[in-house]
This record gives C-alpha cells, structure tokens and sequence, in this order.
C-alpha cells in the first residue's frame, strides 16, 4: 500500500514536501517513482528511487528544483519541491514497482510501475 501527502495550493515560486508511506511488501527490494498527471496530459515521471543502491534520477523539467529522499528502509519517501511553477500543477502519485530488475523507470504514463497510491493534488497559482 502506498499513500501520498503533502500536497496543496501555493503560489508560484513557493514549496511543497511530499510524503509517501510504504507498507505491505516483504523487503525493500522495490523500486519507487513519484509521478504527476496534469488534465490533459500523460501521467509523467518526476522522480524515482532504484531498488537496488537507491540512486535518484530526475526529469528534465524537475531537476535542480525537486529532491526525493528517503528513510533507509524506503518505507517513506520524500519530494521536496522548491521553487515551484503553475506547470507543476497536476496529481502526485507514488508508485512501486515490486517486479523489475535494476534502476528504476521514469517512462511515460508509469508502466512498469505495479503498485500507486491515491495521489495528492498540488496546485501552484501563478
């Protein structure tokens, strides 16, 4: 079970903390990605977490503005969104991808992530 929290409105140029808790898997041999969804638009990934040796990756349009972070065991994980802009507006979902091999996915739309949560909103006004 994965679930988001965190979210919100706030005015462009501000920031937002993120939470994903984790629960339900055996080990802590999966991989987690934070993706968004804006209306109209592909689910995207903004950030993820491997499996293997906790390596980030990031979007293009993220980095150097959002910082996913997490407690040893991966049972919560954080992203830290700074200097936010209206086109970061949409829903924040986790998702865990308990079956793949190395690294972790950013594709588009989350396929090969198995697991998602509710999704939180986050609204940045210009």
């Amino acid at each position: 079970q994965l679930v988001e929290s965190g979210g919100g409105l706030v005015q462009s140029g501000g920031s937002l903390h993120l939470s994903c808790t984790v629960s339900g898997f055996a080990d802590a041999d999966y991989a987690i990605g934070w993706y968004r969804h804006a209306p109209g638009k592909e689910r995207e990934g903004v950030s993820c977490i491997s499996s293997e040796n906790d390596s980030t990756y990031y979007g293009d349009s993220v980095k150097g503005r959002f910082t996913l972070t997490s407690d040893n065991a991966k049972t919560t994980v954080y992203l830290q969104m700074n200097s936010l802009k209206p086109e970061d507006t949409g829903v924040y979902y986790c998702a865990a991808d308990t079956v793949g091999g190395v690294g972790c996915s950013l594709d588009l739309g989350g396929g090969p992530y198995n697991h998602w949560g509710q999704g939180t909103q986050v609204t940045v006004s210009s």
